[in-house]
């Protein structure tokens, strides 16, 4: 998850380059206006980070492209909703925009961190302000060109009927267990009996956790194979299976998945739990009305590129 500092870099790299003299090369054009290889590079990997990945980690070509490609259609419906409100006379709420500075100077553990971590980015406090002012304008002009329209309280509720049981908490068990793998070239017969074996050492006494933090060749291991609560559908099925046909304190006859043999201990059981339905109906209508706001926001955004001159450099 990116932190409220992390996150600084993001927003910066967003806006036009306030500050940067050389941007690099064009990858963009945007009604005349240039998006620079150097600027898209830093919003890439910002990007990225935003949803868990890092280009490091990135090894298809073509997801690769895909991705960069994404993020950079980013930065022209930023400049997009930027040229519109400047050519509408919108302004911004300086006291807002004094409001964001303070709070993301505040993220850093002192002044001279902030200002180095503006500098690595091109900035210094004034473009940096600036950049607040023009992303709050280019948001608030997103908002006017959206204009979303709300659920009506029929489609609230066909939707609620139609997905209530998805709405409800499923029943949930809370297990441990015990992994044996079976390695390259090794007997599974042979650690089938091993595992059985340390089934009659639990049976007879010995504490399962413990065992767990001793045998276990899973991640679970440290925490006593200690797996938490999971519902239906979120393990391996001969894993499933045993652990929901167990009852508190029952340890399973050893199952066999695809990552070798197991052993289950059931700790606990959740019974499924209805939603009440004031609840469901708020639920659904929330999500609906967000699902309007994305939907008629691509809608505003694509109307703007409609209407504007938009230039690839080539391989973009």
């Amino acid at each position: 998850m990116m932190t409220y500092a992390n996150l600084l870099a993001a927003l910066l790299l967003g806006s036009a380059a306030l500050a940067q003299a050389d941007d690099g090369q064009a990858v963009a054009r945007v009604n005349g206006a240039e998006i620079g290889e150097f600027r898209l590079e830093r919003y890439f990997n910002d990007y990225l980070e935003a949803q868990g990945r890092s280009i490091g980690a990135i090894r298809n070509p073509n997801l690769y492209k895909r991705l960069r490609r994404a993020a950079l259609d980013e930065l022209i419906d930023k400049e997009l909703l930027w040229q519109e409100a400047r050519r509408r006379g919108l302004v911004a709420d300086e006291a807002a925009v004094q409001q964001q500075f303070q709070a993301t100077r505040a993220a850093f553990r002192d002044e001279q961190r902030f200002a180095e971590r503006l500098a690595e980015d091109g900035f210094d406090e004034a473009s940096y302000t600036e950049y607040l002012r023009r992303e709050q304008v280019s948001q608030r002009m997103l908002a006017e060109l959206s204009q979303p329209k709300p659920p009506s309280d029929e489609e609230v509720r066909r939707f609620f009927e139609e997905n209530r049981a998805r709405l409800e908490r499923p029943e949930q068990v809370h297990a441990r267990h015990i992994l044996l793998k079976i390695e390259p070239g090794q007997d599974a017969a042979e650690v089938e009996q091993r595992i059985l074996a340390l089934r009659g050492e639990i049976l007879a006494g010995a504490d399962f956790a413990e065992e767990a933090r001793k045998h276990s060749r899973d991640s679970s291991a440290a925490s006593g194979g200690d797996l938490g609560f999971f519902a239906r559908g979120s393990m391996q099925p001969p894993f499933e299976e045993a652990a929901f046909a167990l009852q508190p304190g029952e340890t399973s006859m050893p199952v066999r998945t695809v990552y070798g043999w197991h052993l289950i201990r059931l700790e606990g059981r959740q019974p499924a739990e209805p939603i009440e339905e004031s609840q469901g109906l708020a639920i659904v209508r929330d999500y609906l009305a967000e699902q309007n706001r994305s939907r008629a926001s691509e809608e505003a955004l694509q109307r703007l590129r409609d209407a504007s001159r938009i230039e690839l450099a080539r391989g973009q």
